[in-house]
């Protein structure tokens, strides 16, 4: 069964990676350890594929239970709600053995998940180290609100002159969950929860590319730039939720022009 993302944020307590002075400087190709685990597919050149394995510290015990069933698509879910809540840190390395370790599964898993979130522009390949969260700043983010902004305001507007009230009032159960996940305090929690509410609304439009690509400007959206002090606060994020009520409101009494106003800000706030 997959983890929940608060689950999910938990087990991914990062181990240290080591500094610049640890790695391996003549290049030598390792071997994984720990053939055998979830994922395994036998010894890997860990210096060919972007790291190393010497000299790395042993993770913390006991290790997360991952299931082979899915095994690549939870660490790429726990790896991403480590980008939410900084745990991955930007700038920082990880190698897929050491993450492998701590997950109890082979850097096969690990390495595949890496290799998606640098196709999302989370992380980038450093060869013989192995992955770094990329360092993102305020205008980036500022660029990625503006594209959602201009991909789903109109679809909301549109929706909200042509969704009768009843199937507006169907949404008040993901509008109330992102309000309990925002309550929580995780953010990476929050992340999936105010995914479910935008993804709900956009479903009414019918079009299935449009979900697909404003979840994927939606999640890149969520993770800190490198110049936070630190992710997102309990109150911060129980801002943000309230805002889904509102909107809903607005939705379900038919005033449009108080939507429009409300998810412009909605957007121009993230």
């Amino acid at each position: 069964m997959k983890p929940s993302a608060q689950g999910a944020a938990e087990a991914v307590r990062v181990p240290v990676q080591p500094g610049a002075a640890d790695v391996d400087r003549t290049g030598a190709p390792g071997r994984e350890r720990g053939r055998g685990r979830a994922g395994d597919d036998g010894p890997v050149d860990g210096a060919a594929r972007g790291e190393h394995t010497h000299s790395q510290p042993p993770p913390p015990h006991p290790r997360p239970l991952v299931q082979r069933s899915s095994v690549r698509g939870q660490i790429l879910d726990a790896l991403r709600n480590a980008l939410v809540t900084g745990e991955l840190r930007p700038g920082g390395v990880y190698s897929a053995p050491v993450l492998g370790e701590r997950f109890g599964v082979s850097a096969t898993p690990v390495r595949e998940a890496m290799q998606q979130l640098a196709l999302e522009g989370a992380v980038e390949v450093v060869p013989n180290r192995g992955f770094r969260v990329v360092e993102r700043g305020e205008g980036e983010l500022a660029e990625l609100a503006e594209v959602r902004e201009l991909i789903e305001v109109p679809v909301w507007l549109r929706l909200a002159r042509t969704v009768p009230a009843e199937r507006w009032a169907e949404l008040r159960p993901p509008a109330e969950a992102a309000v309990r996940a925002a309550s929580s305090g995780c953010p990476a929690t929050y992340a999936e929860a105010d995914r479910a509410f935008h993804r709900a609304v956009l479903a009414l439009a019918g079009n299935d590319q449009l979900v697909r690509i404003a979840g994927d400007l939606h999640r890149r959206a969520q993770r800190p730039p490198a110049a936070a002090p630190s992710v997102r606060g309990r109150a911060d994020l129980v801002a943000d939720a309230h805002e889904h009520t509102a909107l809903l409101d607005a939705l379900i009494a038919g005033d449009q022009e108080l939507v429009r106003a409300l998810v412009g800000a909605h957007f121009r706030a993230r």
